[in-house]
């Protein structure tokens, strides 16, 4: 049974006040959306007073006198758990709730409140409900207290306006000191405080009936306005039929001035916005009016804070679109590039949109050099090689020559490096010169191959294909790694080389669409032990194929995927050519055939020790499949998968080597994070791989 209002000593006024200010609180309210610096307001059908806050687009509420809530600045709220299957979130002291969960609160808390309500908004309304801010508030005086209670009313109608709900039944009690919402009497120090109990019945929840979006602007005369138009309402984030809140209204404005931005227009804005609430048939009907202003066109890239390195230079390294349209993607991708360049510590990219020249408008880059000389100490590790310690130095500027030499000294279980690489900065047709050379010490099957390659040529990269024609020598000395080893000689070669690889993928670092396709071709001979004409190719592809949509409760959806991947080379020279250990083919590993180990697969020599041979074939085939945690498509996904690898000699002798298995996927934010757990049929044994990033 309820408790009769009661009015102790100790506060003699303040209950019959607050039970007078919370008489007949059951009528029906509309919010109303709005811009600050946009026309943009929401019209009620009713003659219901709307009220004059709402909430921000994130989600947060703001209160009823317009003060903005923030969890820095005032008490936060913690939900009973104890009080879930009531649908009750209690933020009480060690007094009894209604459902006979307890609460521990600060023992000089002012009041105690419990929020009472379904579960879709009851953590909201714990959280955000303006009662929460003054609940710890030591010396609370009695006027303040009667005016926050007159308050909550309006207060928790406004958060659930911003959820969509116009038409709550909310009813407030305070029940006197001692006394426990549940009619026990109270003990401890709950005793000496009022008990607040606010019960919200949220009712229907309005729903978008009717979206209306009008574009003025240059947009308006593109040639297939009509259909940008249609592509736009079909992928407006609050369709008909969506419930309508707050947030997601603002969001769906916010994206469709995104839309707009991020490709010619980047001074769109929000003309007006409206939503026409109905609360007494729960509709909406939003309207936005979008000013696309004039179309931009990429202007000349000017850097701003360089001192020491060759501007010029770094802008062909930018490869910025001049004369295209502008696309937020192309200057982003102009910006990377002059940041992995390695010649500037900070870069960052903006479009002048002050120049009154949007056919041609300047795009300028501000940045900070690094300096002339770095060294670089690392450390990591991996599923093929194992522990890897590394030493980088970096040269941006070497002396007399100008070009950027960047030099290796890394040690891992299975591999000893020694390298260096030198880069020249592109000349106007955007072919640059490079050179380099390495020492490697390396396990290539059951064999230990020391190897010496030197090369020199130029390459040129575009938005989607990398080019590079070079000369290359090659040695290579074999020991065996177990003793009776047949001797392999030594050998050494000198060949032609030209690469080409185009990625046509719409992301490269964490693709789910497109494809990429790499040819490489060698034609040289051997210096040693004898001179002998050979030719290698090789050829590699992957592509990633729509395989039907997974969707989340909460309507989040994200494509599965099919990641296929081929590679297949060949080497042309007679039987008795003796082709260095760098120019052969062998495989196996985290990127190749997992289930086996790094450099694992191989032909058969001496018995049956495991080496490089003249052909290779490669293939995968990888279901991938977004994670659903918490009701919503996550960053994690699973995959099962099938990879298949031979090498041999001869065509002829190409013997598959199977390998299966399931992991999952993490979309971090340095890239995609791989674990696989592989079983290698023919070595009936299971292996873990682990892989971080994606390269093509």
């Amino acid at each position: 049974m309820r408790p009769s209002l009661t009015t102790p000593a100790v506060l003699p006024a303040f209950f019959i006040a607050a039970a007078a200010l919370l008489t007949g609180c059951s009528t029906a309210q509309r919010t109303a959306d709005g811009d600050d610096d946009q026309a943009d307001s929401a019209l009620a059908t009713s003659s219901a007073p709307a009220p004059t806050t709402a909430a921000p687009a994130d989600g947060s509420a703001a209160p009823a006198n317009g003060t903005a809530a923030a969890t820095s600045d005032g008490p936060t709220t913690t939900a009973n758990a104890g009080a879930e299957s009531n649908n009750t979130a209690s933020a009480t002291g060690p007094a009894q709730a209604a459902d006979g969960a307890k609460a521990d609160a600060k023992e000089d808390a002012a009041f105690d409140l419990t929020i009472k309500a379904p579960d879709a908004v009851k953590k909201y309304l714990a959280q955000y409900v303006e009662l929460q801010r003054y609940r710890n508030l030591p010396g609370l005086q009695l006027t303040e207290m009667t005016r926050l209670l007159g308050a909550a009313d309006d207060n928790v109608r406004e958060l659930m306006g911003t959820l969509g709900y116009f038409s709550p039944d909310i009813k407030i009690d305070v029940y006197d000191t001692g006394v426990a919402p549940d009619g026990e009497t109270a003990s401890g120090n709950a005793a000496a405080r009022p008990q607040i109990v606010i019960a919200v019945e949220p009712g229907t929840q309005t729903t978008v009936t009717e979206v209306d979006l009008r574009y003025d602007g240059a947009i308006t005369q593109e040639r297939n306005f009509a259909s940008r138009q249609e592509r736009f309402v079909r992928n407006w984030n609050m369709p008909s039929g969506t419930g309508f809140t707050q947030k997601d209204w603002d969001g769906a404005k916010s994206e469709g001035l995104r839309t707009l931005q991020r490709r010619r227009y980047p001074t769109a804005k929000i003309e007006a916005s409206q939503a026409d609430i109905d609360a007494d048939v729960n509709q909406a009907k939003l309207s936005v009016h979008y000013d696309s202003g004039p179309l931009y066109k990429f202007g000349p890239l000017e850097i701003k804070g360089a001192k020491r390195y060759d501007t010029q230079g770094l802008i062909r390294v930018a490869r910025l679109p001049v004369g295209d349209d502008y696309s937020e993607a192309a200057m982003l991708d102009a910006q990377a590039r002059l940041a992995e360049s390695g010649y500037y510590d900070s870069v960052f990219l903006t479009l002048n949109t002050d120049a009154n020249t949007p056919e041609a408008a300047p795009v300028v880059a501000q940045v900070r050099e690094a300096k002339l000389q770095k060294v670089v100490f690392g450390v990591g590790v991996s599923t093929d090689t194992g522990p890897r310690l590394s030493l980088d130095h970096i040269h941006n500027q070497m002396p007399w020559l100008g070009w950027r030499a960047v030099s290796k000294l890394s040690f891992e279980r299975d591999k000893k490096l020694l390298s260096t690489e030198w880069t020249d900065l592109p000349k106007e047709d955007g072919w640059r010169y490079f050179g380099g050379g390495e020492l490697k010490r390396e396990v290539n099957g059951d064999f230990d191959v020391n190897s010496v390659v030197i090369r020199g040529g130029h390459k040129k990269s575009t938005d989607h294909i990398d080019r590079s024609a070079f000369l290359q020598y090659d040695f290579s000395s074999v020991q065996g790694r177990a003793s009776g080893n047949e001797k392999i000689p030594s050998s050494s070669s000198l060949t032609a080389n030209y690469g080409w690889t185009g990625r046509y993928f719409n992301n490269n670092t964490n693709p789910t669409r497109g494809y990429g396709l790499a040819a490489e071709l060698g034609a040289g001979f051997t210096l040693t032990p004898q001179r002998d004409p050979f030719v290698r190719a090789l050829l590699r592809w992957q592509g990633f194929v729509p395989a039907g949509q997974v969707t989340a409760p909460n309507g989040s959806s994200r494509a599965a995927r099919l990641a296929l991947r081929a590679e297949g080379g060949g080497i042309f020279a007679k039987d008795a050519a003796v082709i260095p250990a760098t120019q052969l083919f062998i495989t196996g590993g985290d990127t190749t055939v997992r289930g086996y180990g790094y450099k694992k697969i191989g032909t058969r020599v001496d018995g049956d020790q495991v080496y490089g041979g003249r052909y290779m074939a490669v293939g995968s085939v990888e279901y991938q499949r977004p994670l659903i945690r918490n009701g919503e498509i996550s960053d994690w996904e699973s995959a099962v998968f099938t990879d298949v690898g031979a090498v041999a000699d001869k065509v002829g002798d190409l013997t598959p080597y199977w390998g299966v298995g399931a992991g999952l996927r993490w979309r971090s934010p340095v890239g995609a994070l791989q674990a696989d757990v592989a079983y290698g049929i023919k070595e009936q044994r299971f292996r873990l791989h682990l892989r971080l990033g994606y390269s093509f």
